[in-house]
């Protein structure tokens, strides 16, 4: 007679036994010898779903020829793929692209979400930087950062700025802006990067700060201006525009993206698919693609370099929301 003896993860845990864990799920075979899934946050054809793809493309070569399959769990600004991957099996079969929001600072965000980011994920690898600008209507007339921020300064109800949504890394830039040159602004929030940039070119707001993928076309089609980068090193894209950081000292903002699963995922597949993914990120095709199209900085970071990203920039938003009383619910 055969006797079988379930035991779950947190029944293991109470007995002490979670190193057991790791060699339990990995003892299975090299890791991937299956299809793995990606989940991207947000909706196909943006620039997260784009860069999600680029990735795809390249995990066979890298990954015993299996392939790594995009699945887009958008809605609540990341949190609905961000509560489903924290909630999958830590076996590095389902892997998601990370956001700022989902995997840093949303439960700052939304105090009722289900899961808290800085626990629920194991990081893997911080793969690009994609540098965000200070835009304006090409007509506005103002030629610099002080001189957006002087016309915010002249008007007792500040100015308004476009956003592509409450907890956005461009709103809490600008909201970080603005308290940094103390000035009012007041966020318009709108559904997408490009709902901004057509605010802008209409004049319905006077400045955002988008991802520069995002205002590129608008700005070599002289429609809007760049006034300034969120991040301290030059951006290629966009020769001889200055960094905020010369306005104000240690000045940075901008959108980051990685691969995490979820939290408990074994050292061994930790470790390869750290391998993987650097390789990808780092081959010459997706590089050069990934500079071109979305100006973006390519990383290939350790995990635990990416770690300490995560807590670096849940450290600089917190207070920026709690003070701001910002709320995505």
């Amino acid at each position: 007679m055969s006797i079988s003896i379930s035991i779950s993860r947190r029944g293991l845990a109470g007995l002490g036994l979670t190193s057991l864990l790791p060699s339990a799920v990995s003892a299975q075979g090299a890791w991937p010898d299956r299809q793995v899934r990606l989940i991207v946050p947000f909706g196909a054809g943006g620039a997260v779903d784009t860069l999600s793809r680029l990735v795809a493309n390249g995990f066979a070569a890298q990954a015993n020829g299996q392939a790594l399959v995009v699945e887009n769990r958008s809605g609540a600004g990341g949190a609905i793929a961000g509560a489903f991957v924290a909630q999958s099996r830590p076996d590095g079969y389902t892997l998601m692209m990370a956001d700022l929001g989902a995997n840093c600072i949303g439960k700052e965000l939304q105090p009722a979400l289900n899961y808290d980011p800085m626990r629920a994920f194991t990081p893997v690898s911080h793969l690009v930087n994609l540098p965000i600008a200070v835009i304006v209507p090409a007509n506005l007339p103002v030629q610099t950062l002080e001189d957006l921020l002087a016309r915010a300064r002249a008007r007792a109800d500040g100015i308004q700025y476009a956003s592509p949504g409450v907890g956005h890394v461009s709103h809490l830039a600008a909201e970080l802006l603005g308290r940094r040159a103390g000035v009012k602004l007041t966020a318009v929030h709108y559904r997408s990067g490009a709902d901004v940039m057509r605010s802008l070119i209409q004049g319905e707001t006077e400045f955002s700060f988008p991802s520069v993928s995002t205002a590129l076309p608008f700005i070599r089609e002289g429609r809007v201006r760049a006034l300034a980068i969120g991040t301290p090193a030059p951006v290629a894209a966009l020769p001889g525009v200055p960094s905020v950081a010369a306005t104000f000292a240690g000045f940075e903002a901008m959108t980051w993206h990685g691969i995490v699963g979820p939290a408990g995922m074994p050292d061994d597949v930790v470790a390869a698919s750290n391998r993987i993914f650097r390789a990808i990120i780092t081959s010459a095709e997706v590089k050069e693609t990934v500079q071109r199209v979305q100006a973006a900085d390519v990383i290939a970071s350790s995990p635990a370099e990416f770690a300490a990203l995560i807590a670096r920039d849940h450290a600089k938003w917190t207070p920026v929301i709690r003070e701001g009383n910002i709320r995505a619910e």
